[in-house]
C-alpha cells in the first residue's frame, strides 16, 4: 500500500480508464493512488456494451461481471425503416452489456482488492515533475497518469492538447424497463441520427442516440427511427437522460516526461464503434508495461496501434451517416451477401488483422457498397 505522500503511479481520474490503469499497474507490483473529485459510482452517457475484444480485455483485468446484472449479446444487427441485416461474432464469441454504474462498482472492488489506494472526493489542482497536488497536499509520484476524460486538465497541464478540432457529434442515453427483445446489439440508421439498443439486464434496455444536431434529444430522434420507437412504445423510463459529445479525436502525443494519458483523455473514437471502453482497457495494459520497464516512449506507438482499427471502423461506419439511400443499399448487400457483414464484424472486433482488408476483398466490397450511384 502506498503512503499518503508518495507512490509509484498517481492516476488522476477514477472512471473505468483510471481504474483499469490502477489494476494493471498493481498487477505489475507498482504502488498506485487514484484520485477523483467525484463520489462513486460514476455514471456517463454511453451505449454500455462491451464487444468481444473489450470483454476479453476486461477479463484480463481479473474482472467477471455479475450475470444477474448484465446481458450477453452474440452479434450486431443493422436496422433501417425498411430492412435489417445481422451478423454473429466470430467463433461463437459474445459481447456483454452492463449498466455503467455496475461496471464502475465492480472495477472499484477489483482495484481495492489489488491494493490500489482510491481517493474519492479528492480534487487534483495541478501537477509537477515530482508529483501531484491533490486534496490540499503534494504527493510525490514517479509516474502521473491522466484519465480525466475528454476535457482533460492533465492533458492541458502536460501541454499535450490536440492541434485541430475534431468533428464531434451529440449523444444521449436513457434506460427503459422492459425485457430485451433480442440477443443482438442493434444499430438503427435514420436520416438524421443513429440509435443503439442493448439489453443491460433481465428487464432493462439501454437506448442511446447520436446525431450532428446539438438540439436533438432522444425523444426527438425517435421520429427518425420508427422501428426503434415502435419497440419502445409503452415502456417505462427508469433513468434520466444523460448526454455527452462523441467523435474521433487524435493527439499527436499521449505522453511527455513522466506523464501519460489514457482513455478519453488520450483521444476518442466515435461511440458508433462500441470500442471506447475496450480500447481504454487495452491502453491500460500497454501503459503498465511501459511503466514497469521505466520507459514511456514506447507507449506512443502502442497507443497509436491500438487506436488504428477502431478509428478506421468509425470512419467506415460513419460513411452511412445522413445518407439514407446508401444505408438501404448497404443493408440490402449485407442481407444478400451475409459473408460481407460477417467479415466486416470480424474485422471490427479484431478477429481479422487489418491487412486482410487487401487479401479477402472486404475493402473492395466496401468501396462498392459506398460508391455513389
Amino acid at each position: 500500500m502506498a503512503s499518503r505522500n508518495s507512490t509509484d503511479v498517481f492516476i488522476i481520474g477514477g472512471g473505468p480508464a483510471g481504474l483499469a490503469a490502477a489494476i494493471t499497474a498493481r498487477q505489475r507490483g507498482l504502488r498506485v493512488m487514484v484520485a477523483d473529485g467525484a463520489q462513486p459510482p460514476i455514471d456517463k452517457a454511453c451505449g454500455e456494451g462491451l464487444l468481444p475484444d473489450g470483454l476479453a480485455a476486461l477479463e484480463g483485468l481479473g474482472i467477471q461481471l455479475p450475470p444477474a446484472e448484465a446481458h450477453a449479446f452474440r452479434g450486431i444487427r443493422f436496422v433501417t425503416s425498411l430492412s435489417s441485416a445481422e451478423a454473429l461474432f466470430p467463433s461463437q464469441e459474445h459481447g456483454i452489456a452492463v449498466r455503467r454504474t455496475v461496471l464502475h462498482r465492480v472495477m472499484i472492488e477489483r482495484a481495492t482488492q489489488m491494493g490500489a489506494e482510491l481517493l474519492w472526493r479528492t480534487p487534483v489542482t495541478g501537477i509537477a515533475s515530482e508529483g501531484v497536488y491533490a486534496g490540499g497536499t503534494f504527493v510525490r509520484a514517479r509516474w502521473i497518469v491522466g484519465a480525466d476524460g475528454c476535457n482533460s486538465r492533465v492533458r492541458r497541464w502536460a501541454r499535450l492538447e490536440p492541434c485541430s478540432r475534431p468533428r464531434l457529434r451529440y449523444a444521449f442515453r436513457r434506460h427503459y424497463r422492459m425485457p430485451p427483445w433480442t440477443d443482438y446489439m442493434e444499430v438503427y440508421w435514420g436520416e438524421r441520427c443513429q440509435g443503439y439498443a442493448t439489453g443491460v439486464g433481465a428487464n432493462q434496455v439501454c437506448v442511446a442516440v447520436a446525431s450532428n444536431d446539438p438540439e436533438m434529444r432522444l425523444a426527438d430522434s425517435l421520429d427518425y427511427l420508427p422501428r426503434l420507437a415502435e419497440r419502445l412504445k409503452g415502456a417505462a423510463l427508469v433513468s434520466k437522460e444523460r448526454g455527452s459529445l462523441t467523435g474521433n479525436r487524435r493527439l499527436k502525443r499521449v505522453w511527455r516526461g513522466n506523464v501519460a494519458l489514457i482513455g478519453d483523455a488520450s483521444g476518442t473514437v466515435d461511440a458508433i464503434t462500441g470500442e471506447g471502453l475496450g480500447l481504454a482497457f487495452s491502453q491500460a495494459v500497454a501503459l503498465a508495461q511501459c511503466m514497469e520497464s521505466g520507459n514511456l516512449a514506447s507507449y506512443q506507438p502502442a497507443h497509436r496501434r491500438l487506436a488504428l482499427r477502431p478509428l478506421m471502423m468509425a470512419r467506415l461506419m460513419l460513411t452511412l451517416d445522413g445518407r439514407p439511400k446508401l444505408q438501404r443499399r448497404t443493408l440490402q448487400a449485407f442481407h444478400e451477401r451475409p459473408q460481407i457483414f460477417r467479415r466486416f464484424l470480424a474485422l471490427h472486433v479484431g478477429a481479422l488483422p487489418a491487412q486482410r482488408l487487401v487479401w479477402d476483398g472486404l475493402s473492395l466490397g466496401w468501396r462498392l457498397l459506398t460508391a455513389e450511384s
